[in-house]
């Protein structure tokens, strides 16, 4: 289980645990028979206590950039039941990894209005036109990658310092981790030769 927001993919949050310590426990591994690949997980779930799995006691939020909820909810293994999972509450943690996305958009380059209305529009024409009249949306999809291969390159001139200045930047300009800020530099670098 995990949880996303449109446009912060590098900020993928899920479910993380700590053990009566306090400790992150590392993946568990799943034998799966003969062979040399061995299955891991770090779904929350699966630290049981069972089968020689460490045991967690609490869960928080966590999210793919590296941040980790300062709030921690007990887990009751009472109450998990493995064939729905989906049934536990998980929305302490879900709750402090949306506050941690809001910080990070308040953050990012606020959009112009007449911009920000366009695109919203953008999204909700497409989403009406997706069903009936697929070709439309591949040509407007096509029509956008030929304005961000043309804009994308050239904004990135624009940007003052050096590389990893131009990186801190567009990481919280566009509320994404460095290391995709550097790969979409990169990317647009790539496109103007």
């Amino acid at each position: 289980m995990s949880w996303k927001r449109d446009g912060f993919e590098s900020h993928e949050g899920e479910v993380g645990v700590l053990l009566a310590d306090g400790s992150e426990p590392g993946p568990v591994y799943f034998d799966m028979g003969s062979g040399g690949y061995f299955h891991e997980s770090t779904d929350w779930w699966v630290y049981t206590g069972q089968l020689r799995r460490p045991a967690a006691t609490s869960m928080r939020g966590l999210c793919a950039c590296g941040w980790r909820g300062t709030r921690t909810f007990p887990i009751d293994w009472r109450k998990v039941d493995r064939n729905d999972l989906s049934a536990y509450d998980v929305s302490g943690p879900e709750a402090d990894w949306e506050a941690h996305l809001d910080e990070v958009a308040a953050r990012t380059v606020p959009l112009p209005e007449d911009l920000a209305d366009l695109l919203s529009r953008l999204h909700q024409r497409l989403d009406e036109l997706v069903d009936d009249r697929p070709l439309v949306v591949l040509k407007v999809a096509n029509e956008l990658e030929s304005a961000v291969a043309l804009f994308g390159p050239l904004a990135t001139r624009f940007l003052s310092g050096g590389e990893q200045d131009a990186v801190a930047q567009v990481a919280v300009a566009l509320g994404m981790t460095e290391k995709a800020a550097g790969s979409r530099l990169r990317h647009y670098r790539y496109l103007t030769f």
